[in-house]
């Protein structure tokens, strides 16, 4: 009967602590992968997709199984001395080779779980402005307000500032309302006022803003101030302006436009003279003065060149 070559020798070393030492370990790394699987799932449900969620769950699993085993490599008295070395360089290499994926990941895990922005908020990173169309791990995908789908890597997202529109229940926003010099400044503020209050959208509390803000070249210029709801604020800002403008004109009150008087001194009184028929010695001649050249006669033929053909 052929011999194993299986050597067993290092179990005759086995006692009841070292047993106990096993299963504690592996009893205590099923724990902590429940206990981190259930957290998880009741942080992340709602955050992002099924498929994504159980990819997490899943390398969590195998990541805490990994560091038992790990753990448990002494019990069997291996030597963890050329494992580390070896496991140091690969760790090097596959970092150095997966530097930005794991960035992504990683800025992907935070901004999951701080929530800066979620799926249907306005926003603006960098030169991306739109709304939020989908929020994964390793991306973030914001629908611009041209319908372009643009791809941002997390990385980017977490290290750059973010401007969320919505992410207060309220937005303000503002117009610069130009009136004449002679129009009534007050009275053209109590118009305005009225139609902001009578929009079912413009908000009361807190209430707008109207002041005489500039003393324009051609306008007295009025900084009108509306909060609206942050989910409304477009369709209140582009109907309100409109209002404001016609009801100021229905008040004999007209958005003024910038106005240049230039005056030519010379040609007004050249005008002057010419409708009162006074085309006299005072009309300044503009002709070229006469040179000696001008009077001269024009060059006669040249009568050796004619005798010579």
């Amino acid at each position: 009967m052929a011999e194993s070559n299986l050597d067993l020798s290092f179990l005759g070393d086995f006692d009841w602590w070292h047993l106990a030492t096993i299963l504690i370990l592996i009893v205590g790394a099923a724990f902590v992968a429940k206990l981190l699987t259930i957290y998880l799932k009741k942080s992340l449900t709602d955050k992002i997709k099924r498929s994504q969620l159980d990819l997490l769950l899943k390398v969590v699993n195998y990541s805490v199984l990994v560091l038992a085993a790990l753990m448990l490599l002494p019990v069997f008295e291996v030597e963890l001395g050329g494992l580390l070395v070896a496991g140091g360089f690969l760790s090097i290499v596959i970092g150095i080779a997966s530097q930005s994926v794991l960035g992504n990941l990683i800025s992907g895990v935070f901004l999951i779980v701080e929530r800066p922005i979620t799926i249907g908020d306005n926003i603006n990173i960098g030169d991306v402005a739109g709304d939020v169309a989908d929020l994964n791990i390793f991306s973030t995908i914001v629908k611009t307000y041209d319908g372009v789908y643009v791809r941002i890597p997390n990385e980017t997202v977490f290290t750059s500032a973010i401007t969320n529109y919505v992410a207060h229940v309220a937005r303000r926003f503002s117009y610069v309302v130009g009136i004449p010099y002679d129009a009534d400044a007050g009275r053209a503020i109590e118009i305005i006022r009225g139609v902001i209050l009578e929009h079912p959208f413009a908000l009361k509390n807190p209430e707008p803003t109207i002041y005489v803000d500039e003393l324009a070249d051609n306008s007295v210029n009025i900084k009108v101030m509306i909060w609206a709801p942050a989910s409304e604020w477009w369709g209140v800002y582009t109907d309100l302006l409109w209002k404001i403008k016609a009801e100021l004109e229905q008040n004999g009150i007209e958005i003024p436009f910038p106005q240049r008087v230039v005056w030519f001194q010379n040609e007004l009184a050249l005008g002057r003279g010419v409708r009162s028929g006074e085309m006299s010695d005072s009309h300044p001649d503009y002709s070229f003065p006469r040179t000696g050249a001008d009077n001269a006669a024009p060059p006669g033929p040249d009568v050796d060149d004619d005798e010579g053909r």
